[in-house]
């Protein structure tokens, strides 16, 4: 097996404990589930937000929803003039004997237009068209 990374990125509505918990589960549902994985293949799980969103770790989502036995981490990405706000990111180390093409890296809401080609290769292959 190899260790590859999977991403994926959200926007938060707001600055709440709350808005950053629901997106933090709705980002990890989605990266677990696109890439079918097993909890026991992940070997650890970095959060990052912007500086913006403050009020709550990430991590705190992962903990609650039993995700106790993978190394967690939470920090704030860089603060760059004009990057997109409220931004959650999160980049998942994985066991895996697929190859990277074969991974799917997940970007939701308003971070969708981080990395249009990902989404739109994502939505090809969900649709039948490949490229996945």
């Amino acid at each position: 097996m190899m260790v590859r990374g999977i991403r994926g990125a959200t926007t938060v509505e707001h600055n709440t404990r709350e808005a950053i918990l629901d997106a933090t589960r709705e980002l990890l549902t989605e990266i677990v589930t696109a890439n079918d994985l097993d909890r026991d293949h992940v070997a650890s799980i970095i959060f990052s937000t912007t500086p913006d969103l403050n009020v709550e770790f990430p991590a705190v989502a992962a903990r609650e929803d039993g995700w106790t036995d993978v190394a967690l981490s939470c920090v704030h990405e860089m603060n760059v003039p004009g990057a997109l706000a409220r931004c959650l990111r999160i980049l998942m180390h994985v066991n895996t004997e697929r190859s990277a093409s074969e991974l799917q890296h997940i970007y939701l809401r308003g971070a969708r237009r981080l990395r249009a080609d990902l989404v739109e290769r994502a939505e090809a292959a969900s649709q039948g068209g490949g490229g996945a």
